[in-house]
């Protein structure tokens, strides 16, 4: 630990611990990391002798273990995590004998030091060398990131710095900020200690295991060069299905952990950058070249002796976006593709529905200056957030933003010349009768609370509409952009998520490929093409399509009738016309409008500041909200365009607001992504959206639906001051006199449910 920093910080006892759970903490100064490592089995040993199962047993044992081990009561421990793996068991959780063995194994290392005066790193080789000889290519593959680090021990080193700040800063600290301390303290200490000894006993597991090549070229038709890797099992002679990813965010040891994780599977693992990645030495150009490049790989793998001309293709995010541009040309080899909340450029990011987003700025640089990524300056939030900030005080035109940061970003401004759906983003993707073609088997993964759902959804809504025989399967549920990769998070955003919820994505993907790829069986959990997790009600649900996950869809009126703070949202369209006014100010930059974003997902309370909001009145019994949301408004503005923001609320019967789903869009694109139509002043303009999360949930008997309507005017997305001129080149002299709207009683929206 930095000297310097431990100087400066305040060391922690215990003193007394209160009937609240709360700890008063004496403050001692501590002249380096030695003081402060004599003071946390201290704090550890206290917090054991008051530490009460409450609720959870499993998260209790979770805890007491690794308080056991901080405290220096490693067989204890030891017994603790046993227990643990008795549970887990019956859990159906993966791999239950190699729970936390990384902390068994540490445990063990530290009572033979103590008891034979063996060296620590001595001890542990033996231990965990043993270990690895005993396990199957799967076990061994399952524990790796276990005992080493993903991203370095001085990370480690940082967030329990941080913690211990945060801590010092407290006069008293309540078990849970105690627990959490100790556990941050303990993964580090554990990992900093055994990281160096594993990753060079997984590297000689691996050499005994594996043909390994680091350094694949590939040629591509135009001239350009890509890397790659690839691993293959050892003692394997016949032709085998590969299972291959296309990355951008290079990382050798990542991309290495991806290719032996397949190569454990049975299949040829393949990891290729993007063109310009790693040891490629052109341009990187992100999205512009995957429909041929991809192919391309695609292509020389078919072709190496030890391929079987099959290839599967997996991965989220851009790697998943990665295998549509693949079927934009379809390459035979091409067998199936798995892909995890996948991106559309153009439709996902860097716009949503027409709108450019700040979210994405950063992420131009991340990829492409240099060869692997810079994660430092992906992880600058304050600058990230100072120049949303700055921009938005400053009402300068989107285009101009960078100016503001003081660094270019090239590759974001060729994004902003083309803020239609037109042909640059139409070609990196298939595009409308180009699903016709794709007629291999795929299996999408999406979340609720993925950003980028209406990527993921939009791709297989389109395949279902130009190929209505497509042999397309779904799996979704309640899981973030990162959590859908992973097969969700226990508590997501401060929700606490179904234990039905929680799978395994990448076991799910390759048992997919088994099934596809050499006549396996099919996954369990697809019972049938759409499959989903019924938030609240702990089971999935299997349908053959989108539309049978509900046999009714509630039409609901925004209408201007008041009911105290709200208006009322009817299932009775209104008899006489009416409207309800809103009037936004695009040049006050002292306040916000839609707040739509979904963090956390349950709220307390709304910011009703501006806005407008509709509910329901409560349902007589329990409903299930199944699909897609979609909505007609009818509006008169006296501008030519506005931004627009619709999210959608179920209000529990004890007044908490669980956010279902949200939309935003541009008015003008709302007819044609690909064409923009400018609304006319004073005219009521019919404006439809259906580009929404999807989303299933239990509503309780006395739950209501509440509808928030606004304008979208923040720091996170451009604004749009309704000129009619290309809204990156509006400044904030363009916002002239405020955005005046009508909302007719008319409007409506449509919302799919199971009763």
């Amino acid at each position: 630990m930095n000297r310097k920093l431990c100087m400066a910080l305040l060391c922690l006892i215990m003193t007394s611990f209160c009937r609240a759970q709360s700890l008063s903490l004496k403050q001692l100064s501590a002249p380096d990391s030695v003081g402060l490592t004599r003071q946390m089995p201290s704090l550890a040993n206290d917090i054991i002798l008051e530490y009460k199962l409450v609720g959870d047993k499993k998260a209790y044992l979770n805890n007491l273990f690794r308080l056991q081990i901080v405290a220096g009561k490693y067989a204890d421990a030891i017994a603790t995590i046993s227990s643990i793996r008795s549970a887990s068991r019956a859990d159906g959780t993966q791999y239950p004998n190699l729970l936390y063995k990384q902390f068994e194994l540490f445990a063990q290392a530290q009572i033979d030091q103590l008891v034979t005066g063996n060296s620590f790193n001595n001890t542990f080789d033996n231990l965990f060398d043993t270990l690895l000889k005993q396990l199957d290519d799967k076990s061994a593959q399952y524990i790796y990131f276990s005992f080493t680090t993903r991203n370095g021990v001085n990370e480690l080193k940082s967030d329990f710095q941080k913690s211990l700040v945060s801590t010092v800063k407290k006069d008293n600290l309540n078990i849970d900020e105690a627990i959490a301390l100790c556990n941050s303290y303990l993964l580090l200490q554990v990992l900093e200690n055994i990281d160096p000894v594993a990753r060079a006993l997984f590297k000689a597991d691996d050499n005994r295991r594996y043909i390994i090549n680091d350094s694949v070229f590939i040629k591509t038709n135009d001239g350009a060069t890509l890397s790659g890797v690839m691993v293959r099992r050892k003692g394997i002679h016949t032709p085998q299905p590969t299972a291959l990813m296309f990355f951008i965010y290079s990382n050798l040891e990542r991309s290495l952990y991806e290719a032996k994780y397949a190569a454990a599977h049975g299949y040829v693992g393949i990891v290729a950058d993007t063109r310009g990645k790693r040891l490629s030495p052109d341009p990187i150009e992100p999205y512009e070249h995957e429909s041929r490049d991809v192919n391309t790989v695609i292509d020389w793998i078919s072709k190496q002796h030890w391929s079987n001309g099959k290839v599967g293709m997996y991965g989220g995010s851009y790697s998943g976006y990665a295998q549509w541009a693949a079927t934009k040309h379809m390459n035979k080899a091409l067998k199936t593709i798995v892909p995890y909340v996948a991106a559309i450029p153009g439709q996902g990011l860097p716009m949503e529905n027409n709108v450019f987003l700040n979210v994405n700025y950063q992420w131009a640089f991340y990829v492409t200056n240099n060869k692997y990524v810079d994660d430092a300056i992906n992880n600058d939030n304050e600058r990230w957030e100072n120049l949303r900030n700055k921009w938005y005080t400053s009402g300068v035109a989107f285009r101009k933003i960078d100016s503001l940061d003081g660094t270019p970003n090239p590759r974001m401004q060729k994004w902003l010349r083309h803020p239609s759906y037109d042909k640059y983003w139409q070609d990196m993707v298939p595009y409308k009768t180009d699903f016709a073609k794709i007629n291999i088997p795929v299996l999408t993964f999406e979340g609720y609370y993925d950003d980028g759902q209406i990527s993921g959804m939009k791709y297989l809504l389109d395949h279902y509409k130009y190929n209505p025989k497509a042999n397309h399967y779904l799996i979704i549920g309640p899981y973030d952009h990162f959590g859908t990769q992973q097969g969700g998070y226990p508590v997501l955003r401060d929700y606490r998520v179904d234990p039905v919820a929680l799978i395994h994505t990448r076991d799910l993907a390759f048992q997919w490929f088994d099934y596809i790829l050499k006549g396996g069986k099919k996954p369990a959990i697809l019972k049938d093409r759409i499959n989903y997790e019924v938030m609240g009600a702990n089971v999935w649900e299997h349908v053959p399509s989108i539309e049978k996950m509900n046999n009714k869809t509630l039409k609901l009126y925004l209408t201007n009738i008041k009911a105290d703070s709200n208006y009322v949202l009817s299932d009775k369209q209104p008899i006489k016309r009416g409207s309800v006014y809103q009037e936004v100010n695009l040049a006050d930059r002292t306040t916000f409008n839609n707040d739509y974003y979904p963090d956390p997902i349950i709220k307390k309370q709304l910011d009703r500041s501006n806005g407008l909001f509709y509910i329901s009145k409560p349902f007589d019994k329990p409903v299930e909200v199944n699909g897609i949301f979609t909505g007609e408004l009818k509006a008169i503005i006296n501008k030519k365009d506005m931004d627009i923001g619709v999210v959608l609320y179920e209000v529990t019967p004890n007044g908490e607001y669980f956010e279902l789903s949200y939309y935003l869009g541009r008015a003008s694109y709302a007819k044609d992504m690909s064409k923009r139509i400018l609304l006319h002043p004073g005219v009521m303009e019919i404006i439809s959206f259906s580009r929404t999360r999807m989303v299933s949930r239990q509503l309780s008997k006395g739950s209501r639906l509440l509808v928030v309507l606004n304008i979208d005017k923040n720091p996170f997305a451009q604004v749009n001051y309704g000129t009619g001129k290309d809204v990156s080149d509006e400044t904030i002299k363009d916002a002239t006199e405020p955005l005046k709207i009508w909302w007719g009683n008319g409007s409506f929206i449509r919302v799919p449910v199971m009763e």
